[in-house]
């Protein structure tokens, strides 16, 4: 089935105008499935980390959001074993008029505010709120030890 004319055009401004920080590329062989990396940003327990994320549009897009899974271990309140990620905008804020590099700095912009009253890892969530220094203490780690730039 052909691909959308949207998506053709977000792909290439992706390319074009890539987002500082972030890099999509699709798949040769199915141009709705891109190849994510996302720096930790700067002044986060994710800093100097490159996470890697998978990033799929269903066909439904863009009635429906893209999922987003995060590949890359990660200690954050709003990202689950499995890389799944609470985020408003993949779920009851989406809107058609939201475009790929828009969720990808939604994306970026969790990792700098995590935000444990919406969790979807409860345990990480809960100690956030109680030692929020040794939550973020081990959200660094984990950076150091999964989300190492070199590999990516």
């Amino acid at each position: 089935m052909a691909l959308p004319k949207r998506i053709i055009k977000e792909t290439e401004r992706l390319v074009s105008d890539p987002v500082p920080g972030i890099n999509a590329v699709p798949h040769e062989d199915n141009l709705r499935y891109f190849d994510v990396t996302v720096d930790g940003p700067s002044q986060s327990p994710y800093e100097g980390g490159v996470f890697k994320l998978e990033l799929f549009l269903p066909e439904e897009y863009p009635m429906v959001a893209p999922k987003v899974r995060f590949l890359t271990k990660i200690y954050h309140p709003n990202i689950d074993k499995l890389g799944r990620i609470c985020l408003d905008v993949l779920k009851t804020n989406w809107s058609p008029a939201l475009q790929i590099r828009t969720i990808l700095l939604s994306v970026q912009a969790l990792l700098g505010a995590p935000n444990p009253d919406d969790p979807l890892a409860n345990d990480v969530a809960q100690r956030w709120k109680e030692d929020e220094r040794a939550a973020i203490s081990t959200a660094r780690e984990w950076t150091q030890s999964y989300a190492k730039s070199d590999d990516a």
